[in-house]
């Protein structure tokens, strides 16, 4: 039993009130200035606002592109896509699926929903993605899947994540909620295992609002998330189901936000590396100051600019965060490890050390695509400054 799990925990999130600088600097803001307002309005005026429309296809065929796959399913959520993904690969009660121990809720959940099994492993301190070195040992026989979380948008590492699922006959599917546009190794993210599942929640790099998408490469699965995603509705007759299935459309109005955005997929991309590299420069050196990881290969998109605050800063994370919430920046305390989550009770006997520590001391900065350099520059200065106290 952990001795004190409240001191792993975030303290309840500070009030972010306006400050001298004239105005709060949000967490993170989408960026809507293409053609977003267009599209919608085409929707309205042509009366195709629900999970029909014309705007579907052509968000899954862009976002597949940006992806470098062959098929892309629309659904309504992140989680969505991850439950989309189980259903759609067969996974049912009593399977085990391997998954970080440290990852949002969602990961976890989806996999609970087939009333399969997650089984968590230890995060590598080098990248905080799962650590890969120790995934073998938890492989039973009742393994049938691995979900790697390219956590903050780092991918996980694939490649030995791909040769242990060859040795073991396991499916892959990527938790790439937070990381479009990231590489490993010069291929994207989404089409690395069997499945890939994005999250387009409002602050993720590609947004439409409240969404989620499948990639694949394999025409079969494609297929069955989407006969899944809409009730499973048959082809023969309607109101005849012969699968078990979901309401997890998205509408057409959300998809033609998403094709707008998918059209400047690489300038809200970028904007993200950008601001990572305008941080690194102001924080770097900085005593107690743990950096987001880079791994030679690997692309990292920085959906979240996170960084770890460790004892020899001179303050906690938590004490931080409320200084720079009284600046009006607006913070996020790193994911919360599953094995403390109250749900996940069951899991509280097993130590996961570095997704705790990750817990304790991680916290990310403002990272949306609308920060000026200006914003970044005050966020910076207040952390370093001794006056942020």
């Amino acid at each position: 039993m952990l001795n004190n799990i409240k001191e792993l925990l975030p303290k309840p999130e500070p009030l972010v009130i306006k400050s001298g600088y004239g105005k709060i600097i949000p967490v993170c803001e989408p960026k809507l200035d293409g053609k977003e307002l267009q599209y919608v309005s085409a929707c309205i005026r042509t009366n195709w606002i629900s999970s029909a429309g014309s705007f579907i296809d052509k968000f899954e065929s862009a976002f597949a592109k940006c992806c470098g796959v062959k098929y892309a399913v629309t659904c309504s959520s992140g989680t969505a896509a991850l439950h989309l993904a189980l259903a759609a690969l067969g996974i049912k009660k009593n399977d085990e699926v391997i998954i970080p121990a440290f990852t949002m809720i969602a990961t976890a959940n989806a996999i609970t929903y087939q009333s399969a099994r997650p089984i968590l492993v230890d995060a590598n301190p080098l990248t905080w993605n799962i650590n890969t070195y120790k995934i073998e040992e938890k492989i039973t026989r009742r393994t049938k899947a691995i979900i790697p979380v390219h956590t903050y948008g780092l991918p996980a590492d694939m490649g030995r994540i791909s040769s242990l699922a060859k040795k073991h006959n396991l499916l892959v599917i990527e938790d790439a909620a937070e990381a479009v546009g990231a590489e490993y190794k010069g291929r994207k993210v989404g089409g690395l295992g069997d499945v890939g599942c994005f999250s387009l929640y409002a602050n993720k790099i590609i947004t439409t609002g409240e969404g989620g998408m499948i990639t694949t490469n394999n025409e079969k699965i494609a297929r069955q998330a989407r006969i899944l995603r809409g009730h499973a509705f048959s082809k023969e007759r309607h109101f005849w189901h012969k699968y078990l299935g979901f309401n997890y459309r998205m509408t057409n109005l959300q998809a033609a936000i998403g094709l707008a955005q998918t059209e400047r997929f690489s300038a809200l991309v970028e904007a993200r590396i950008r601001n990572a590299g305008s941080y690194n420069r102001l924080l770097k050196n900085i005593k107690g100051i743990g950096l987001p990881p880079e791994v030679k290969g690997i692309k990292n998109i920085h959906w979240m600019y996170s960084i770890l605050i460790t004892d020899d800063f001179g303050l906690t994370r938590d004490v931080l965060r409320s200084c720079l919430a009284k600046r009006g920046i607006e913070t996020r305390s790193f994911f919360i490890p599953i094995h403390l989550q109250p749900i996940y009770a069951k899991f509280y006997r097993q130590r996961f050390p570095v997704a705790e520590e990750l817990c304790r001391t991680g916290l990310y900065l403002p990272s949306g695509p609308t920060l000026t350099k200006k914003d970044i520059e005050y966020v910076a200065a207040c952390v370093v400054s001794s006056n942020v106290k």
